[in-house]
């Protein structure tokens, strides 16, 4: 098969949507090498985290010719279908909640990957003009996509409920995290990172982008009451949300007991990760979760929130609370680091649920349903 990818986030995007666009096609260059990959982005970009995606050999990275800056939009949207074409695509995939106008035209068959509707279910969280720009997009996707991904069967309800799709219409396939979670850390970078970030001896861990939606302040409330000694490492890209945090920290004197960090590489994530006592993830909402994933990889309990997906990610052996409760919080926080045999028990279960989330498994998945579309 020719298959091609909207990779503009792959290419641009270090977070979610790049994370999981760079996943899928690694995992299905690697797992699959007997298929063609064809990347098409706006632009070009030299970043670490592509060197592997350039390695590959059955890998091709297209981008827009006689396409300025401000027209390269429109190529993406539009004038891809031409060149679409010319490389003999039998697939293409959008792997961003989008797909160009003209696919069925042209006779290539289509699939969207769609990940949230949280601008939908969280409006206040967005720009009026950006939740205008998502929906349109999102609407024409579900309809005019001969199928679609959803990441979780969360997100799988919503896009039911808001779109009207055909249930038929969907397949949920999970997304794994990055090949780093899945080895130990030695000790010797463990000691480095402890040492180049000033980790506390015993600290509980949140990773992601520090807004409003993702609820930091919840875990930082439940320090509060909790014993003086344990501390919260939060690690991720600071947004305005972030002041409000720290103003809490210091209205509280919480300030030895916090640790902020940003701009830290993934390759120092790993042991950052296995050096934590325990993750939490007290999210309103996601489509997702994948530090959850990362957590489990790591051998570290989790404690998340409910009213999402998060049970997916974590499993039922995970903890959950109310993303407005941080005593209780605050309790679940305290019973699984003062019960060592609990914490075990959590880590052990966590082992054995993880591997749902298997490459090899998961790009199987999503190639058998390429060639089911295809058929």
């Amino acid at each position: 098969m020719v298959i091609g990818f909207d990779a503009k986030r792959a290419l641009a995007n270090y977070t979610g949507l790049g994370n999981y666009s760079r996943y899928v096609i690694n995992n299905l260059s690697t797992c699959c090498p007997e298929h063609s990959y064809r990347l098409y982005a706006p632009k070009d970009i030299h970043h670490p985290n592509l060197d592997v995606l350039r390695q590959q050999e059955n890998v091709k990275f297209i981008f827009p010719q006689g396409f300025n800056k401000l027209t390269s939009s429109l190529w993406r949207t539009r004038n891809i279908i031409s060149d679409l074409v010319r490389d003999e695509v039998q697939l293409f995939h959008g792997l961003s909640n989008e797909i160009p106008i003209g696919l069925k035209k042209a006779g290539i068959c289509s699939i969207v990957t769609i990940h949230d509707v949280i601008f939908l279910r969280y409006p206040g969280y967005y720009k009026p003009i950006d939740r205008a720009i998502y929906l349109k997009k999102m609407r024409y996707a579900c309809r005019e996509a001969d199928h679609i991904v959803t990441v979780s069967d969360s997100t799988r309800r919503d896009v039911i409920d808001y779109f009207g799709v055909n249930p038929q219409k969907i397949s949920v396939i999970y997304q794994g995290c990055n090949d780093s979670f899945h080895n130990t850390a030695k000790t010797e970078k463990k000691n480095e990172v402890k040492t180049k970030y000033g980790l506390p001896e015993k600290f509980i861990l949140n990773v992601g982008t520090i807004e409003a939606r993702k609820n930091l302040l919840l875990a930082v409330k439940a320090l509060l009451h909790v014993d003086a000694d344990i501390h919260l490492v939060a690690v991720g890209k600071e947004t305005a949300y972030t002041e409000q945090v720290k103003s809490f920290v210091v209205q509280n004197h919480l300030e030895s007991r916090v640790h902020i960090l940003t701009g830290v590489p993934l390759s120092d994530l790993p042991a950052i990760y296995q050096s934590a006592q325990l993750f939490v993830y007290p999210s309103f909402y996601e489509g997702f979760g994948i530090p959850v994933i990362e957590a489990l990889y790591s051998d570290i309990p989790v404690i998340a929130a409910v009213g999402s997906c998060l049970l997916e990610a974590g499993g039922h052996h995970s903890v959950y609370v109310s993303p407005e409760n941080e005593k209780a919080l605050a309790e679940e926080i305290t019973k699984i680091l003062s019960n060592e045999a609990l914490r075990e028990k959590m880590i052990a279960a966590g082992k054995k649920y993880v591997f749902r989330f298997d490459d090899q498994f998961l790009s199987q998945q999503m190639i058998q349903l390429y060639q089911s579309m295809l058929k």
